[in-house]
């Protein structure tokens, strides 16, 4: 991305209330040839009267019964115009498509290598015009489907061109993809920096948004793999009016910049970058050896498996980074494996929470407004509008699409209809 050359800093304070009547803001702004840096305090502007919250409003799902509710492993979820969820089932390799109530409609794709099946699919995302896009890494292609869930032709995943590691679309369908390069036998090693590219409505290519270093969390690089947990990487969003929100976890500094590449402003705030412990190392070691075991590993396999995970040292100084409504920045708190009780830690994923429930809320102009909770054994994978939709566990690890509600987030009328939603349960619990 181009940025403009640094000038001379005009440092201000700026004293400024909350949207809907909380406290003062006591950060500072620092301009920079243009670039708003926003270094916010420790507190925020939410008072108790006008923070917002969560409330759940929907769960699809069941532990017995109807088989078209019960997930496996629920790998994305995305939304459809109209409201549909189309939910990606990763243990039974097909979309699930629900209506904005809860109530089952049909299934798209399902396992095999013919047109329109799945064989690796983790992912998927909204395209233009309710396309669904869900990329399938063995098979090395992007499967795409019609609103009607009709299979349309596929595009080519050329692993040459550098691994997926994350897509993201927007509400209008636009959508990002990050590539990792990897490195080929019998090809030149390739550059060290990834890629956000925007896709076509073909799948192809269309342009690329930003270069930057590669993290180390998954490394291909070498002759043997390496999983390297709590590394640095990078965590990025698309904003639905094509913002780019940017950040690489060892600080806590989130770049914001415009369709064009600038780079509009920098928000930070203070934290604590806790050190992984051995006992941090120990559980997250115990879930990996349970999850091996449990996929049919041989025990005698599981050493050498173990032998490729290393940790950093710290924990990164965030998890996650979501657009949130009215312009706001949403960013992950990360937590300590050794710091949970004992049913939490029966109950750990590493998949679903390697984040903590708490996320930071800032204002579209990078202001710190407070804290939202989320239930726990809640992992987000979707915001849109004042809803969050994602998957929650129950104590058995059985898996439910939940949608929650942002109570606060529309003003007094969004606060009175949330407080008593309507619930679509599919036999929750």
């Amino acid at each position: 991305m181009t940025r403009r050359p640094l000038g001379a800093l005009m440092c201000v304070t700026v004293v400024a209330g909350a949207c809907s009547g909380g406290v003062e803001w006591t950060g500072t702004l620092t301009d920079s040839a243009g670039i708003a840096i926003v270094a916010n305090p420790s507190e925020g502007m939410w008072t108790p009267a006008t923070r917002w919250t969560v409330e759940e409003e929907l769960r699809i799902g069941a532990v017995e019964g109807d088989p078209d509710y019960q997930f496996g492993q629920i790998g994305g979820i995305a939304l459809g115009s109209g409201g549909g969820i189309f939910v990606l089932d990763g243990q039974a390799q097909e979309v699930r498509v629900f209506t904005p109530d809860g109530q089952y409609q049909q299934t798209v794709g399902g396992p095999g290598q013919g047109p329109g099946e799945l064989t690796g699919a983790m992912s998927l995302v909204m395209g233009p015009g309710d396309t669904l896009f869900v990329p399938d890494i063995q098979t090395q292609r992007i499967n795409r489907y019609a609103p009607d869930g009709t299979a349309l032709e596929s595009v080519r995943l050329s692993l040459e061109d550098g691994l997926p590691a994350v897509f993201r679309a927007t509400p209008s369908g636009v959508i990002a993809e990050q590539v990792r390069p990897l490195a080929l036998p019998d090809r030149p090693a390739p550059d060290s920096l990834d890629a956000i590219v925007l896709l076509a409505s073909d799948g192809s290519v269309a342009d690329t948004l930003m270069k930057f270093p590669s993290g180390k969390t998954l490394n291909l690089g070498g002759s043997t793999p390496e999983l390297n947990l709590y590394s640095r990487e990078a965590v990025w969003e698309l904003t639905p009016d094509l913002r780019l929100l940017f950040g690489v976890n060892d600080e806590y500094r989130i770049h914001v910049y415009l369709a064009d590449g600038t780079c509009e402003r920098i928000l930070s705030k203070p934290f604590h970058r806790a050190p992984v412990s051995e006992q941090d190392k120990e559980a997250v070691m115990g879930f990996l050896e349970r999850a091996w075991t449990d996929a049919g590993v041989p025990p005698a396999v599981l050493p050498q498996l173990k032998s490729i995970v290393h940790f950093g040292e710290f924990f990164p100084a965030f998890s996650n980074i979501q657009s949130g409504p009215n312009g706001t920045v949403w960013v992950q708190h990360t937590q300590s494996v050794a710091a949970l009780s004992e049913e939490e830690l029966e109950q750990f994923n590493l998949l679903e929470d390697s984040g903590a429930p708490d996320w930071d809320v800032f204002d579209s102009e990078g202001r710190f407004l407070g804290v939202v909770s989320m239930p726990r054994r809640f992992a987000p994978r979707l915001f849109r509008d004042n809803n969050i939709y994602g998957v929650w566990r129950d104590e058995l690890d059985v898996q439910y699409v939940m949608r929650l509600r942002i109570v606060g987030a529309g003003g007094d009328e969004t606060v009175a209809s949330a407080s008593s939603p309507g619930r679509g349960d599919r036999g929750a619990g």
